[in-house]
């Protein structure tokens, strides 16, 4: 156990010796909040008719709409803590601290547990940070026109919860993922092709067919967004063939679980050069 702490201490070490945690940070929250509280003032301005819409339009209904912004902080967000996980882990093998760190620790399982269990923690920071915004600048932006920002409910608190919960797995996966693959250049291709353009593809295509959504729920994304409670996605398919949120957390986990092994045993346990 005082291998394992002494572990963490030095991966948190690690982790905050670099510029990129609070660069991929302050982007994530400029990034959420502008389209958090951007999506909320169009939402509240076309409620209220202020942008030319039709009749129709002008008092459309805003019920539900509070969580469905304040989820926008990991449906959009997961890709930063997801990152910061995986650059975290390839920046050993780029950099080559790995060979001292298996020097100081030989047990090369304490290491990898001790990084996910750091990125845990940077991972939930990463999601205390993005509700800050979205729950911030988006309920002003519903408040400034008198829509409900749900701020007075259990229920958003705990989506807020739960949404910092899948930002912490998020940041674990990338430390299974950056072990998997090992290759910096390629772990950030891969992050970003994945989170930005195959998932949202297929689950965009998932909304089409009910047997499509029935495969396309299991995508760690769709299990994070089961995991949060809400997210844009819903204004697509409606929440069809979504799991429960204990579910999705179950699936994410899962799904990091699997990754990390994956990359213990072609990875982590070869020789370093």
């Amino acid at each position: 156990m005082t291998t394992f702490i002494r572990g963490v201490r030095a991966e948190f070490t690690k982790l905050f010796t670099t510029r990129i945690w609070w660069i991929l940070l302050l982007i994530l929250f400029a990034y959420v909040g502008m389209v958090g509280g951007g999506i909320a003032l169009l939402l509240g301005a076309t409620s209220k008719g202020l942008l030319g819409a039709s009749s129709g339009v002008e008092g459309m209904p805003t019920t539900g709409s509070a969580p469905m912004i304040y989820s926008l902080a990991t449906s959009i967000g997961y890709v930063f803590p997801f990152l910061l996980g995986a650059l975290a882990t390839t920046g050993e093998f780029r950099h080559q601290t790995l060979t001292p760190t298996f020097l100081a620790t030989p047990k090369r399982g304490v290491v990898l547990a001790a990084k996910w269990a750091a990125l845990l923690v940077a991972g939930a920071g990463y999601g205390v940070v993005a509700m800050i915004a979205t729950v911030g600048l988006g309920g002003a932006a519903l408040a400034a026109f008198d829509i409900d920002t749900a701020l007075d409910s259990g229920d958003t608190w705990a989506l807020v919860a739960r949404s910092v919960l899948a930002m912490a797995i998020w940041a674990a996966l990338g430390v299974g993922l950056g072990a998997t693959v090992p290759n910096q250049v390629a772990t950030i291709v891969i992050v970003i092709a994945f989170t930005q353009f195959v998932e949202p593809i297929l689950r965009s295509v998932g909304a089409l067919a009910d047997w499509i959504g029935s495969v396309t729920k299991w995508l760690p994304g769709a299990a994070s967004d089961a995991l949060v409670g809400a997210s844009f996605y819903s204004t697509i398919d409606g929440g069809s063939a979504s799991l429960e949120w204990w579910q999705g957390g179950l699936v994410l986990v899962g799904i990091a679980v699997v990754i990390t092994l994956i990359g213990w045993l072609l990875t982590w346990r070869r020789d370093i050069t």
